[in-house]
């Protein structure tokens, strides 16, 4: 009878654990589903930062080669490439709507070779371009490096920093706008959800320290866009009588 309880312990815990990995490979995608709503149901994407997809597309490409020379838990690897994906998807919405909305007939791509419109080009071929060469860079100095500790060490730190700054450009943006109109809440509010989640799930697991460093920053910086919203929005109030 007790060995009968111990085996029901264990295979609830199994099932936990395999709905807890669930969650962290396709949980992180789900705050960008409001946000994808309300750019298309506005038809502007103006209050998204698309500097969050660069900060992600970053941070994962580099964790996925971080994982190379140091493999960590399998859902964070496939987290990682799931993300890359939703972010492409987020650039090709902004990058339509854009689009649509120009009215200048002046482009800007990537081949311009000006830092000025560096991450403000007008076709999202060129955003796939970025990703591609700096799949190669970071493929060859991996591999370069590979047996190096401290350099596989390195780029985990580096990833999970360009990870920690994920709500940075958003924050920034808000402050130069003086305004959250066009950001989606709940999509801070997921995100704020969703670091509080992975981190815990980072302590359970023993991740490496990079990865707790990451959540801790993310849940601060997602806490200062939520006091933006509250803080914005009286503006408003005020400005509007």
């Amino acid at each position: 009878m007790e060995q009968g309880s111990e085996e029901n312990m264990e295979s609830s815990w199994t099932l936990l654990s395999w709905l807890a990995s669930g969650v962290m490979v396709f949980g992180s995608a789900v705050p960008y589903i409001p946000q994808y709503q309300e750019i298309q149901r506005t038809n502007n994407a103006e209050g998204f930062s698309t500097r969050v997809c660069l900060v992600l597309l970053i941070a994962n490409i580099l964790r996925i080669f971080f994982w190379i020379g140091k493999q960590f838990e399998l859902p964070l690897l496939l987290q990682s490439v799931v993300m890359i994906l939703t972010m492409l998807v987020m650039l090709h919405l902004c990058c339509s709507i854009q689009s649509s909305n120009r009215v200048s007939t002046k482009q800007h791509h990537i081949t311009d070779l000006d830092l000025r419109y560096f991450w403000s080009w007008s076709s999202f071929e060129d955003y796939l371009m970025f990703c591609f060469a700096f799949m190669l860079l970071c493929a060859f100095i991996t591999f370069l490096f590979l047996d190096w500790v401290l350099f596989v060490e390195a780029l985990g730190s580096l990833a999970v920093m360009f990870e920690a700054m994920l709500g940075l450009p958003q924050l920034l943006q808000n402050y130069h706008n003086r305004s959250t109109r066009g950001m989606s809440v709940k999509m801070v509010l997921l995100w704020t959800a969703g670091d509080i989640f992975k981190t815990t799930y980072f302590v359970i697991n023993e991740s490496p320290t990079q990865f707790l460093v990451c959540g801790a920053v993310q849940i601060l910086i997602d806490i200062a866009i939520l006091l933006q919203v509250g803080f914005y929005g009286q503006d408003t109030r005020i400005k509007l009588g």
